[in-house]
């Protein structure tokens, strides 16, 4: 294995994907457990939120695990913008019986920062990965300082070598199939996505630290196409989303095992940032990429009502059903199970 997982002991190198939302430290420990690097989404957690969970990850695991944070810029909200977008929802917050002038607005995401490096310092994990770039120098300082590893998400040959320049120790290449939010950061123009196996290589080609393909891998044969392509090591998301130790809802589990996860599409309706999952009632009406939904992370106090009231009627008209192109691989299966798969799968390729 390339030097990025040299100190970290893993049965083979496979990364759990971080997936806020769905999943707390139950996951990422059980991963641990199976030879993986299990990971910790942190970007929807506070301060006291984020102790709380690493102290419960660190009593359940002596293994090294990945703490994932967004490192987005908090926008300045937008009156207008905004107004349009309660336009947008207001025919659902009727049919509803919601209150549409009281829907309380919000950031619900806030980006890495030193109250949380603050937190993080205790607990110095092995790993720790941002999406949407890096963060600034000093706080990038300060996580490498502790002896972590930094990881960082690219969907560009352009974002690798940045990622590569501003010292982040290997990236993940997120190839357009990929469920969850996009970490596209040097560019919003969607048109330079590019699929897991078109992008993989050249940055493989690109960069000299360690490439992670993450995007559609789903099966052994997917683990052997990224090896076979240069990758030293791989991101599975969707996979572990019906797992036993995952907290995907029942609504979005179901619709995982359907046919409905046959359609996916990029969308900013529930965040304002592009994001691959199911195609379901609002991304119908609305258009997926409508541009009515303000800036990341605002969209999102805007569909929780409407979400929150739907989800009570047994319905996932306005949850977002994140999920890749590939959800073949989302079994209700011990996390363990599928993590010794995909480790097999990795160790049979010559």
């Amino acid at each position: 294995m390339p030097h990025f997982f040299h100190h970290l002991g893993l049965a083979a190198p496979l990364i759990q994907a971080p997936m806020a939302g769905a999943q707390d430290h139950r996951l990422a420990a059980a991963v641990c457990h199976s030879g993986g690097l299990g990971s910790l989404p942190a970007a929807m957690l506070s301060p006291t939120a984020l102790h709380a969970e690493l102290q419960a990850l660190q009593a359940a695991t002596s293994a090294p695990f990945n703490v994932n944070f967004f490192c987005h810029v908090s926008p300045t909200p937008d009156t207008e913008r905004q107004a349009r977008w309660h336009q947008a929802l207001a025919p659902y917050y009727r049919e509803a019986g919601l209150d549409g002038d009281n829907i309380p607005s919000g950031p619900g995401r806030v980006p890495f920062n030193h109250d949380s490096a603050d937190v993080l310092e205790v607990f110095r994990p092995a790993v720790v990965s941002f999406h949407f770039g890096l963060p600034a120098p000093d706080l990038l300082a300060r996580v490498k300082s502790w002896g972590s590893r930094v990881l960082s998400s690219a969907t560009t040959v352009q974002e690798a070598l940045w990622l590569e320049a501003q010292g982040a120790d290997a990236v993940i290449a997120q190839g357009l199939e990929a469920g969850g939010h996009r970490g596209m950061f040097l560019t919003d123009d969607l048109s330079t996505q590019l699929g897991t196996f078109a992008l993989l290589p050249q940055i493989v080609h690109a960069v000299n630290v360690p490439v992670i393909a993450a995007g559609g891998i789903a099966t052994a044969g997917g683990v052997a196409a990224a090896k076979a392509l240069g990758a030293a090591g791989v991101q599975i998301g969707t996979a572990y989303l019906c797992s036993h130790e995952a907290t995907t809802s029942a609504l979005h589990r179901t619709a995982l095992q359907s046919s409905a996860a046959q359609h996916t599409a990029l969308t900013r309706l529930f965040s304002g940032r592009p994001a691959r999952g199911i195609v379901n009632r609002l991304m119908r009406e609305l258009g997926p990429l409508g541009e009515q939904a303000p800036a990341f992370p605002l969209a999102t106090a805007g569909i929780a009502p409407l979400r929150a009231a739907a989800e009570a009627r047994g319905s996932s008209d306005f949850t977002p059903l994140w999920s890749g192109q590939n959800a073949t691989g989302a079994r209700s299966l011990s996390a363990a199970e599928i993590t010794h798969d995909f480790v097999n799968a990795w160790l049979k390729v010559a």
